[in-house]
């Protein structure tokens, strides 16, 4: 089924304006602070970074007429975000806020060019083309906001 480029794309800047609402007023301490289940702010964008940029990646791959490159079962989906979590551990909270928004416009790129194959949510497997992955961040900063009293 193709899904509706407009309404796609009303969606994740949905969620990206959520997302920021969500971190809006932070302290830079704040941000890099590693007290929610181990994992800071930063931790969460450079996670939907890394997904941003897959996502980018497939929605090009598909518009192109090639086959996903991304059809992960669940525990390989968990080692990939594990060793993804690791390899941006260390990088400054200025890098992550770049590549941040970086991937994000490289994904609205990809979904404003994708051609109705890019648009076929069944070619994209388990994961499918609509996702909820960045409201679920939003969500658990807020709660750790709300924990942290921030």
């Amino acid at each position: 089924m193709n899904e509706d480029r407009d309404t796609l794309l009303a969606h994740f800047r949905s969620m990206r304006a959520d997302f920021l609402e969500a971190i809006a007023g932070l302290t830079e301490a704040q941000m890099t602070e590693r007290t929610h289940n181990g994992w800071s702010v930063k931790d969460h964008m450079a996670h939907i970074t890394f997904w941003d940029e897959i996502r980018a990646s497939e929605v090009e791959r598909i518009s192109a007429g090639l086959e996903s490159a991304w059809r992960l079962t669940s525990e390989e989906d968990g080692t990939l975000n594990d060793m993804v979590t690791r390899a941006r551990w260390d990088h400054s909270l200025a890098q992550v806020r770049r590549e941040f928004d970086e991937s994000k416009a490289r994904f609205f790129d990809a979904l404003a060019n994708a051609t109705p194959q890019g648009l076929d949510a069944s070619r994209y497997g388990e994961a499918g083309l609509v996702s909820q992955h960045e409201a679920e961040h939003a969500g658990w900063i807020r709660e750790w906001r709300a924990e942290r009293g921030y």
